[in-house]
């Protein structure tokens, strides 16, 4: 796979028909190894061993419906008393994060309602708070740390 804008992370392989295969520490099963779940894999690993969220705070794929249409979000990360904190839009490498990209996060989060938006396609990051009083985004250097 490409190599990404993350640490090094000691994932757990296999091969199957000739298929690569990543394990999921939040699904706890191994997973087709796209492009997009390379990245994926790689902001999880981030999320617990770099920031330090619980991985019993962090969903993955799961299903939401945006207006008529049901979709799935890739990560969503909650506080300790059940709230959304965090929601991850992530693309392929070979996906740039435009605004498209950022729409289709918003879209994601009228929905959800999550006070902090990460997209990335593993090279690059755009993180931000969003600000529901002012109905604005105020981007980030960085995700916050988790904090008990």
């Amino acid at each position: 796979m490409q190599k990404i804008h993350f640490p090094a992370y000691d994932f757990r392989y296999k091969s199957k028909e000739n298929q690569r295969y990543v394990f999921d520490i939040i699904r706890k099963k191994f997973v087709v190894l796209t492009p997009e779940e390379w990245v994926r894999q790689h902001a999880l690993w981030y999320l617990i061993s770099d920031k330090h969220y619980p991985a019993s705070l962090v969903n993955v794929e799961k299903k939401l419906v945006v207006g008529q249409m049901t979709k799935r979000y890739d990560i969503a990360v909650y506080d300790n008393s059940g709230r959304l904190s965090l929601l991850v839009e992530c693309k392929r490498p070979d996906v740039p994060v435009t605004q498209y990209t950022f729409d289709q996060a918003a879209r994601y989060n009228m929905v959800l309602e999550a006070p902090f938006l990460w997209l990335t396609n593993g090279l690059t990051h755009y993180y931000c708070h969003v600000d529901t009083v002012n109905k604005k985004y105020d981007f980030l250097k960085e995700i916050p740390e988790y904090i008990r």
